[in-house]
């Protein structure tokens, strides 16, 4: 490096220097932290060898970002490392059962990316319970790196969910999806009021049991509900709520002609 590269150098840093230092290389250890979870759950020997690499790397994390209460927060999640497998185990056997190309829950478990955002919610919006917001947030922005599936972790979701394929699907932080829901690729369970001042207010809609949504359909607000064993057909955009029992299609003409040779 000539004189003059270190003089734009030295400027560069100085200028820098000058603003505030966020935790930007946590996002590496985040990631390991993320899969090492995930291994955790499925794996009894990666569980046996690496429980404690897992736990250390959790309270570096949150010591660096200044949280409190690490060891006692560390424990209260690993209380619920049980009933989240539990959770999960339905969730696996819901795209298996549901799923005609599903060969097998090994499958199911080892090559579906819908169950992989499933798994990382799960673990995320645990954290979020206990008010690790940024923790939770970056976890669940990993697995939608990995996946196209971008769940907040606030958002809530009951038992045996199946994301069939999943690209493209956006689910909001106060969304409820209740048990036995099914949901194609590129479904948005989003917002109507995106201003600041509605944040601490239920903003997404709530889906209640066994309700179907097909692919890229859309559904706005926070007192939305589509109500029980109803289905929602495929680009649809909701900004009511829906009745139990209901079937709801986008109607478009199709046609198809022979060309003239």
């Amino acid at each position: 490096m000539n004189n003059t590269q270190y003089q734009y150098m030295s400027k560069v840093s100085h200028h820098l220097n000058q603003f505030q230092t966020f935790n930007i290389c946590l996002k590496d250890p985040i990631e390991t932290f993320t899969n090492a979870l995930f291994y955790m759950l499925f794996d009894e020997e990666y569980r046996n060898h690496n429980c404690q690499f897992v736990k250390d790397t959790f309270l570096k994390i949150t010591k660096k970002l200044k949280l409190e209460d690490g060891e006692e927060t560390w424990l209260q999640f690993e209380k619920q490392f049980s009933t989240i497998r539990e959770k999960l185990d339905l969730d696996a056997i819901a795209i298996e059962k549901g799923d005609p190309a599903a060969r097998s829950l090994t499958e199911v478990y080892l090559a579906y990316p819908g169950f992989h955002a499933i798994a990382i919610h799960r673990l995320s919006h645990a954290l979020y319970n206990l008010k690790y917001f940024v923790i939770s947030r970056m976890m669940s922005e990993h697995v939608h790196g990995l996946t196209g599936i971008d769940i907040h972790p606030g958002a809530t979701i009951g038992d045996s969910f199946y994301i069939d394929h999943g690209t493209g699907i956006v689910i909001g932080e106060t969304a409820i999806i209740k048990s036995n829901v099914k949901i194609y690729q590129g479904v948005t369970l989003g917002g109507i009021q995106i201003k600041k001042e509605f944040s601490d207010t239920k903003r997404h809609p709530t889906i209640e049991d066994n309700v179907t949504i097909y692919a890229n359909a859309t559904v706005l607000g926070g007192d939305i509900v589509i109500g029980a064993n109803s289905t929602i057909g495929a680009n649809v955009w909701i900004t009511q709520s829906v009745p139990e029992n209901s079937l709801v299609t986008y109607q478009t003409e199709i046609k198809i002609s022979t060309r003239n040779k």
